[in-house]
């Protein structure tokens, strides 16, 4: 480290990157691939971008450079696999030809109706960011700060949104009937719905619901699935009989969800079932799920 100080290769210049209109724009809370949180603002496709960045000169220094840039980059990130990243989006704007800083400096920057199809998204082996950058570029190292912000983009209902209906059976031993009201949900909507036991032979002492998400990455042969419990609720504790029908209502407000994402820009896909399990008495678990669709509504 002290080497690299003398021979001027460290970073000279601290950064400091700045959005318009944060007091009126909505926040909400990121995470990296290690759970650290921090704040970000919410932006939609086609709006516009801009804000400005500080430039503070370490020790009073200058600093000769071959050109200060900003970028806005959109970027899916593979955590176990760089090969797969992929920036689908890169606007670039040079903000200072080449030259010599000699003084702490401030440069603005827009980006007029920026299209940002993908939303944000943090997964199990992947994740979407959009992201600002500014590089201060030398022939002997770039200077480099990221700032973060998040693309929200709410749909219109869909047409259809039917019934869910399933059975579980167990021959001669267990016939459930499961019914939800809905099969397409938005992501603080309730889950209502109702289980009926036609035959009950086996002794079962609990019953759970859960939201599971499946993640895959890749298409083909070549696709791998990753699964998380998001969030379970005990829809009964005690043994049911014949007959006996159980009302759901499971609140999806609270737990971490996203809309359905099917193949975004040919790099994975996010699903999201309910998923039903039994217990008996000797602890045996028998599960069952059915997928259903997740929509934003608004911000």
């Amino acid at each position: 480290m002290i080497l690299t100080s003398l021979l001027g290769l460290g970073a000279s210049a601290d950064i400091e990157i700045e959005l318009d209109n944060n007091e009126s724009r909505k926040t909400t809370m990121i995470k990296d691939r290690n759970d650290n949180q921090k704040m970000a603002y919410i932006y939609q496709d086609k709006e516009s971008i801009s804000g400005r960045c500080a430039i503070y000169l370490k020790n009073s220094k200058s600093i000769d450079h071959q050109g200060i840039r900003v970028d806005l980059i959109g970027m899916i990130e593979n955590f176990y696999d760089k090969s797969q990243n992929l920036k689908f989006l890169t606007l670039s704007r040079e903000l200072e030809p080449p030259g010599t800083l000699s003084e702490n400096t401030t440069c603005e920057f827009n980006f007029n109706n920026v299209e940002m199809e993908y939303e944000s998204y943090c997964g199990i082996c992947v994740r979407v960011r959009y992201f600002i950058q500014i590089s201060i570029n030398r022939s002997y190292g770039t200077i480099k700060e990221d700032h973060e912000f998040v693309v929200f983009n709410p749909s219109t209902e869909p047409d259809t949104n039917h019934k869910l209906r399933m059975e579980v059976g167990i021959e001669e031993c267990l016939h459930i009937e499961f019914e939800y009201q809905s099969s397409k949900y938005t992501l603080k909507d309730v889950v209502v719905g109702k289980v009926h036991f036609n035959l009950v032979r086996i002794k079962i002492k609990q019953m759970e619901l859960a939201i599971v998400r499946k993640e895959t990455v890749g298409s083909g042969q070549a696709s791998e699935t990753q699964k998380e419990t998001l969030s379970k609720y005990e829809v009964m504790d005690g043994a049911p009989v014949k007959g006996e029908e159980i009302p759901i209502r499971y609140y999806l407000a609270g737990i971490d969800l996203t809309p359905t994402y099917l193949n975004v820009s040919k790099r994975f896909s996010t699903k999201y079932y309910l998923s039903l399990i039994l217990i008996d008495s000797e602890d045996r678990r028998y599960f069952k799920e059915q997928e259903i669709v997740l929509w934003r509504d608004k911000l």
